[in-house]
């Protein structure tokens, strides 16, 4: 059940996805953090905040939309109050999730988390909107993505994750800039730009009137975002997206994941991650396939 991401061994290809699984910490009497791949943590930002006004979680009919706004606790009290207590799980790999509105802002938490210890790799957060490009987010714009990973790049030896939106023209370019910049792996998909209106009030049910959509209702389009993507980079895959099955898993590896995040399932169930874990190592074993990285990629596209 091994499998190797960006020079990390992880014990199996199952991933806890960011913002769906705190800080790791506030998981460890419902799930064996040491049997999951690893686990992603909320994004860490150079100062606390403190996100959106309630309503910012909604239920659809497929999944979820969600505008959280980033809350967190801030990159020194991250490293001051949470991080110890991971000490307890030297086998588990943290990877933390980094984001800034500024260039400037990721390095600036980079280079403080390149002081800690017991973190695995760094996940860039590309979907926050650039404030020096207008509001535009680095993963939409070329340019921006480019400098951003290459800027990031320099400022740390730690492997390097860059979390794509699927909100582009042409997720392969995207993911192509990232792993020519300098990115390690490349993780997708974030969530969907969606809206959802009550007739009744003919307002938008979120404050911040949209959300990221995610849940069963984008697995097919991530799906195919992950195999285009694994196509067109050389860097290891991490495929995420509506995730509630060890077959959904298996389906992502197949498309070109090396790994998987698993997400929105949490929010139903907190041990779908573990859950998911043992029963892809069930899978495998009654299809006989005795390396699951061997999965990776092997969809038959034969006609």
């Amino acid at each position: 059940m091994k499998v190797q991401l960006a020079g990390i061994e992880l014990a199996n290809p199952v991933i806890a996805a960011s913002g769906t699984f705190g800080y790791g910490i506030e998981f460890e009497e419902m799930v064996s953090l040491e049997r999951l791949g690893g686990f992603v943590t909320k994004g860490i930002s150079l100062e606390p905040m403190t996100g959106h006004a309630a309503p910012r979680i909604i239920q659809t009919a497929a999944g979820m939309m969600n505008a959280i706004g980033l809350q967190n606790i801030g990159v020194d009290a991250f490293i001051a109050e949470r991080l110890p207590a991971l000490s307890r799980y030297p086998a588990c790999n943290i990877f933390v999730n980094v984001f800034g509105y500024t260039v400037g802002e990721y390095i600036s938490v980079i280079q403080k988390l390149n002081e800690a210890e017991k973190i695995a790799a760094y996940e860039l957060n590309v979907s926050c909107p650039n404030v020096h490009a207008g509001g535009m987010s680095f993963g939409a714009d070329p340019g921006s993505l480019e400098y951003l990973v290459s800027s990031a790049r320099s400022a740390t030896s730690r492997p390097l994750i860059v979390k794509l939106s699927p909100n582009v023209t042409s997720i392969a370019e995207m993911a192509r800039i990232a792993a020519n910049s300098g990115a390690d792996a490349i993780s997708l998909v974030n969530t969907f730009l969606s809206l959802s209106i009550d007739i009744e009030t003919r307002k938008p049910r979120l404050t911040n009137t949209t959300g990221g959509l995610s849940g069963p209702a984008i697995k097919p389009i991530a799906v195919r975002m992950v195999y285009e993507t694994a196509r067109a980079v050389n860097v290891p895959v991490i495929g995420m997206g509506g995730i509630m099955t060890p077959e959904d898993a298996v389906e992502f590896m197949l498309a070109g994941a090396t790994a998987v995040q698993v997400g929105t399932a949490s929010y139903a169930d907190p041990r779908a991650t573990e859950r998911i874990a043992k029963g892809l190592e069930s899978w495998c074993r009654s299809h006989h396939v005795e390396k699951v990285a061997s999965l990776t990629g092997s969809v038959d596209i034969t006609k």
